[in-house]
Parts: structure tokens; sequence; C-alpha cells
């Protein structure tokens, strides 16, 4: 492109259409990432209850989401010493690894171990992925940009319990999941190669988390929209480890029927989320369509404890109404934040994902201690309640239109 009369301008389309490429390397790169996770995230309790109890499948959870929380504190430092690209094809490396340990172990220690890795580099790599992102996107597109990559990584959670309900059907060789999650990482690992050894690092901010934690406390649009991610990310961690454990042990459908289920209930993430996006930047606030995806999920949610039917269309339908509510939270909460914060705000970004493994040492802990007054079934009324607490937060929102 060349302009004769600007030459700032031919240089500022030169650089526009680089950001454009990185960004939309970004949307493919998330797919298989968020794909290689998704995998196994619903065996993933499962998995651990062929050796373990169902109460401590909960205490497992509870110590990787410790573990990744507190390694969320290093990860400025890891960018500033390494480098985004380099720190990421690190963790991609050292995941198919570790996957394929998961795959081939059977010592009950070594699994255990080897799923707290998992988890801890799972979050690693999502957390690179938000940088690398964040890094090229412009605050003016924010919806439309996390609405896109959303669905790029919420294409692939419909796929995957498809995945799981072909490959398994009726048995549990979850070794097989663990062994495809990990050949998923390796066109991850190849685009990474080839789109970003050049990218350039904004500067990474670190804070401490008590400063970090001040620094959200003052601001109460911030402090708000962490209390809704926490809102939102609770109500995944019992969703998530409890729904197939309810659905395969106590229901006793097999994972042909659950695949089905799962990938209708999960639609919603990859229909919805991008026009929502879109209507946040150009139409509406985010503030309406947080509150009307907290009464539409908590609804939903407790109407599940009261199903008495094993049909796969039922299952379905309700599943699916808890995660419209569900995709409206979540695009209008990344959408909100990351209006808020910038490339070189890693401090923040990190104090935010640590939002997610923080809910997932609260909630089944929690749970594990609701399960010893309620039965299974009844968690799930129990959630509902609970997520109306996030009306609190979302109708004082300010919004950012």
């Amino acid at each position: 492109y060349y302009c004769s009369d600007c030459c700032v301008v031919s240089t500022c389309y030169f650089v526009d259409m680089q950001k454009k490429h990185l960004i939309h390397l970004t949307y493919i790169l998330g797919f298989f990432v968020y794909l290689h996770g998704y995998l196994v995230i619903y065996v993933n309790s499962s998995f651990l209850a062929t050796f373990t109890s169902e109460e401590t499948v909960g205490l497992i959870f509870t110590a990787a989401s410790l573990l990744a929380m507190l390694c969320f504190f290093i990860a400025p430092y890891i960018l500033r010493g390494f480098g985004n690209f380099k720190a990421t094809l690190l963790f991609i490396l050292i995941e198919i690894i570790v996957l394929l340990a998961l795959a081939f172990l059977k010592s009950p220690i070594l699994l255990i171990i080897s799923f707290l890795l998992y988890n801890i580099l799972y979050r690693f790599i999502n957390f690179d992925t938000d940088v690398f992102l964040e890094a090229t996107s412009d605050d003016s597109e924010t919806g439309s940009t996390r609405g896109i990559f959303l669905t790029m990584s919420n294409i692939a959670l419909v796929l995957s319990p498809l995945a799981v309900g072909l490959i398994l059907r009726d048995g549990t060789n979850y070794e097989i999941m663990y062994i495809l999650s990990a050949i998923v990482l390796l066109p991850a690992l190849v685009l990474l190669i080839i789109g970003f050894k050049n990218f350039k690092d904004p500067h990474y901010e670190h804070i401490s988390l008590k400063k970090s934690i001040i620094r959200v406390w003052k601001n109460k649009d911030l402090y708000k929209i962490f209390s809704v991610n926490f809102v939102l990310r609770f109500f995944y961690s019992w969703m998530t480890i409890y729904t197939p454990l309810y659905l395969h042990e106590h229901i006793g459908m097999p994972w042909s029927e659950i695949g089905i289920i799962f990938t209708i209930m999960l639609l919603p993430f990859a229909l919805f989320e991008y026009p929502l996006g879109w209507l946040a930047d150009k139409k509406y606030g985010e503030k309406e369509i947080l509150s009307l995806g907290f009464i539409f999920m908590a609804l939903m949610t407790i109407l599940l404890s009261f199903i008495g039917s094993s049909s796969v269309i039922v299952w379905a339908a309700a599943l699916f109404g808890t995660r419209i509510g569900a995709s409206m939270i979540e695009i209008m909460t990344e959408t909100y934040f990351f209006k808020k914060i910038d490339g070189s705000n890693s401090d923040l970004l990190g104090f935010f994902r640590m939002i997610e493994p923080f809910a997932y040492v609260v909630g089944p802990l929690v749970a594990s201690v609701a399960l010893v007054f309620v039965d299974i079934r009844y968690l799930f009324v129990l959630l509902g309640i609970i997520m109306l607490f996030g009306l609190r937060y979302s109708l004082t929102l300010r919004d950012t239109l």
C-alpha cells in the first residue's frame, strides 16, 4: 500500500493489517487450545472416580485449582522472562507429555500428580492465548473480537462431548480421550511456531495480589465484574464435576447419550455469544443482558432437580436452557472486563483468570459439605439459588455505552 500524501497512513495500514492477521491466527489457535481441554473436561471427574471416591474427586479438583491459582502469581514474571511466545511453546510441549502420562500411567498417585499438572498448564496456556488476543485487539471492537474468539472456542466446546459420545459410547476407556487431547495440541504447536515467533510483547506489569485486590476494590466497576465472573465460574465448577457424575453414575445414562445431551447443551455458546458481543458494542450496555442471563440460568438450574425422566430430549432441553443464561453472562463479562484493560495489564488479567481456579476451590468444597446433608440431585436447587446472588452485582454495574 502506498500513499503519496502521508507515509503515516501507509504505515498505519500495514500495522493494522498485521494486527488483524494476528487476531485471526489467535482465533484458530484458541480453537485448538480450548478443544484439547474440552475433550476431557466432562470425563475428568468420571476418570478420577475409577480409582478414587466421589468425595475425593472434589478434593482433587480443589487441590488442582489451588495450585493453578497460586501459579498465576508468577505469570507476569514468566512473561517478562521468556516472552509470551516462548512461554506458550514450553507449556504446550509439557502439556502434551502430561496428557500422555494420564493415558498410560497406572499408579493412582502418579495419575493424580499428572492431573494436577494438566490443570495448571491448561490454565497457563489459556492465559497466554488471552495475552496474544488482547495485545493485538482494539477496545472499540472488544465485544466483536471477544465474541468471535469465544465462538471459535465454543465450537470446540460443542464438538468435544459429541466426540466423547462417539468414541467412548458405553465404555470407560477414558485414556483414549487424553491421547486425543494431546494430538489436538500438535496443530496448535505448529500454528504457534509459524504465526507468533516474531510476536512483540507489551510491557507486562506485576503487582502483588494485595495491591491487585486493592486496585479492584477501589474500582467498583472492576469489583462488580470480578464478582460476576466468580459466580459464573462457581456455576461451571459444579456443572462440569457433578452433572456428568449424576447422569452417568446415578441415572445410568451411557456416554453415547450423554455426549448428545452435552452437545445440544453447549450450542448456546456457539450460537449466541458473537451476536450478543456485537449488541454490547453497538446497541446496548452489558448490565441488562447480564441480569437477564442470571435470572434465566438460575431458574433453569433449579428445574434440573425436579426432572424425573431419563429422556435424552428432556435433559438436553433443560441443560440447553441453563447454558443460554450462561452464554449471556460469559460474553458480557469478557466484553466488559477487556474494555477496561489493555495488553500491558497482565497483573489484572492474571487476577481475573485466577477467579476461575478460585471458584473451582470454593465450589467443590461447598458441594462436598452440601452432599453431607442433601442428595446429589438437589445440588441443582442450591446452585440455582446461589446464581441469583449474581444480580446484586449485575444490576448495579455501570454500562460501558
